[in-house]
């Protein structure tokens, strides 16, 4: 397994999720991998640049320019990850790190899937964006619906096809992103659906969706988690996984031997308390990794 950091937060509208990746291996991460039977090498952080020394540029997309080039780096360390046998574990920084992501999956692979755990939709585009951040961007991104803004050499667009995407824990959807979700082929699982389905039958329909040629990638926002388990995040929305049910999605990840690559992003420990959304964020990667109860 090789991890890859990408200690970016311009993406985002509060700061500090740019120190998510030092907080995540703090908690323990690279034991917690080995003790799972897994070779954990650390590649270190792709770093981002600084906001005080970055300029806006424009405000439907900020900071945009500065982002690619982060994700361009985190997409050439996917490649080569991919291209090397490793299973890419991409820590972030804010979401807009999954552009880089799935962009250096797509490299390689060509076109794939996406399991998006998130309780945002992240398909807003700049004509729809409400407030420019770049993080509530990156599944557009992906699907090449966010604009020839997030065209770069060091990926492919589209990265994945809106039949292969499914978002799981989805509980907060701007209106423009409503609208783009009635027009496409992807599964949304709100957290209604957990709620009436069961997080079981929520991941095996989600887990079905995306499978098939190429890759499946799964992403991991811990806002999908509810604040009162996960508060070190930068935009909590209440009524979300427990910890139980978010443990039981990546449980069912690793029993599907579906996914070939993982990203934890919007760790914020600025926000947070003892560590403690750090150490749950390496839970889930244990569970993600096959761990169980016994």
């Amino acid at each position: 397994m090789a991890v890859i950091g990408a200690s970016l937060d311009l993406g985002a509208g509060r700061r500090g999720v740019d120190m998510g990746p030092s907080a995540i291996r703090y908690a323990g991460l690279a034991a917690k991998i080995e003790s799972l039977g897994h070779r954990c090498l650390d590649w270190g952080n792709v770093e981002g640049a600084v906001a005080e020394a970055t300029s806006v540029g424009d405000e439907r997309l900020r900071f945009l320019p500065a982002i690619k080039e982060a994700c361009e780096r985190v997409a050439e360390c996917v490649a080569r990850a991919v291209e090397s046998d490793y299973f890419p574990l991409v820590l972030g920084g804010d979401h807009s790190v999954a552009i880089g992501t799935l962009g250096g999956l797509a490299r390689v692979y060509g076109l794939g899937g996406a399991l998006w755990i998130d309780a945002h939709a992240d398909l807003n585009r700049p004509e729809t964006t409400p407030t420019g951040n770049v993080h509530g961007m990156p599944l557009a991104a992906a699907l090449g619906l966010a604009g020839p803004e997030f065209e770069s050499e060091a990926w492919r667009l589209p990265a994945v096809t809106p039949d292969r995407v499914a978002l799981v824990a989805t509980r907060s959807v701007d209106p423009g992103e409503a609208r783009l979700l009635r027009e496409l082929d992807v599964r949304v699982f709100t957290m209604s659906d957990v709620d009436k389905l069961g997080v079981e039958q929520v991941v095996h329909e989600a887990l079905s969706h995306i499978a098939g040629p190429g890759f499946v990638h799964v992403s991991l926002d811990m806002d999908a988690l509810d604040p009162e388990v996960a508060g070190g995040v930068g935009t909590p929305v209440r009524g979300g996984l427990s910890y139980r049910e978010a443990h039981l999605t990546l449980e069912l990840v690793a029993e599907s031997g579906l996914a070939g690559s993982l990203d934890v992003v919007e760790v914020n420990p600025i926000l947070d308390r003892e560590n403690e959304t750090a150490t749950l964020a390496v839970e889930l990667v244990a569970s993600a990794l096959g761990a169980r109860i016994l």
